[in-house]
């Protein structure tokens, strides 16, 4: 059993930063490969990064359209923990930001992948 604690969201505006958290439970974190979705109310959850747990195993990290060049995935196995840089936030990244784990390496990008997810954190991005 996986458990995820998502932490870092908050009420910002157009053009600012923030950095989301994901702390995961177990001792098989580095072996999984971890997701960042986000979910808007009234839309369905979609897809921003994931990152494979294991290298060299010719999986790479994933972003969405939406998000390249302003959002980066990033991991410490030293501290079970994914994090997402945010940069540049716009109105339109307003949503819930939930991580996920899952033991593939491959299909990243579908949540229908994905073992265990947190309980979300909220990031609202105001004009």
């Amino acid at each position: 059993q996986v458990q995820l604690v998502e932490s870092g969201g908050g009420v910002v505006q157009a053009g600012d930063s923030l950095r989301l958290s994901c702390v995961a439970s177990g001792r098989t974190f580095s072996n999984r490969s971890m997701g960042w979705f986000r979910q808007a109310p009234g839309k369905a959850r979609e897809f921003v990064t994931a990152i494979p747990g294991i290298p060299g195993t010719g999986s790479t990290i994933y972003y969405a359209d939406s998000v390249k060049g302003r959002f980066t995935v990033s991991r410490d196995n030293t501290k079970n923990t994914v994090y997402l840089q945010m940069n540049s936030l716009k109105p339109e990244d307003t949503a819930v930001y939930y991580c996920a784990a899952t033991s593939r390496v491959i299909g990243l990008s579908n949540r229908y992948n994905y073992d265990y997810w947190g309980q979300g954190t909220q990031v609202t991005v105001s004009s």
